[in-house]
């Protein structure tokens, strides 16, 4: 008996098969790419953000301090981070970084429930699991890392 369970349609079998190279790869650049954004609002207000100041104050507030350190470092994270995912260069780094992130990000949004809709946890938890997966498994098929034969 097979490790594979039996497709319930066997036709699709040379597709997924085809597909299987692409799969991790077009995770990562997504998932690069929905964080570019995010870090961009933060750092330069693009994207309908709010800038670096409002950012310092409101990381001030929640007792990061200085809060314009911590505006920068979140918002290079989710950029640059982001970025570097996408592209596959330093992927364990960028995910080791996105991860750490996400965590202070669950601790913050946790209190507001599990929803994303009430502003709630489950948004930083799925990026934190693909980022814990990205730190395991590396850049993957079409990465740089993969193109120049070098990891952390």
């Amino acid at each position: 008996m097979s490790d594979k369970p039996q497709l319930y349609i066997p036709a699709l079998a040379p597709i997924y098969q085809r597909l299987d190279c692409v799969a991790l790869p077009m995770l990562r650049i997504a998932m690069g790419l929905i964080l570019f954004p995010h870090g961009c609002q933060k750092l330069f207000g693009w994207f309908g953000g709010r800038g670096l100041d409002a950012f310092a104050q409101l990381f001030g507030n929640m007792g990061y301090k200085p809060g314009m350190f911590w505006a920068v470092v979140v918002g290079l994270t989710e950029a640059l981070g982001g970025l570097l995912l996408a592209f596959g260069l330093f992927t364990r780094l960028a995910a080791l970084a996105i991860a750490i992130f996400m965590l202070n990000a669950i601790y913050w949004t946790s209190a507001k429930g599990f929803f994303w809709t009430a502003g709630g946890s489950e948004y930083s938890i799925l990026i934190l699991v693909v980022a814990l997966v990205f730190l395991i498994r590396g850049g993957g098929p079409c990465s740089v890392d993969r193109m120049i034969g070098r990891e952390f």
